[in-house]
């Protein structure tokens, strides 16, 4: 089984470079699918389809057990 989330690459600090901090915390999940390809089919018609923006917003999976 795989969870499908959305994650933020970045977060806003003015204290880094380019005003902008690693973040790997904010995630939000999109569904749980059974296998890898369809977690991965998932991910790429969400990231086609949603511009990532300046926080790099973007669909990952995870396998879960």
């Amino acid at each position: 089984m795989f969870k499908v989330y959305v994650s933020n690459w970045w977060k806003e600090n003015a204290d880094w470079p380019n005003g902008l901090e690693p973040d790997g915390t904010a995630r939000h999940t999109l569904k749980k699918v059974g296998t890898e390809a369809e977690a991965r089919a998932v991910c790429e018609k969400y990231n086609a389809t949603h511009a990532p923006g300046r926080l790099s917003r973007k669909a990952e999976y995870t396998e879960i057990r």
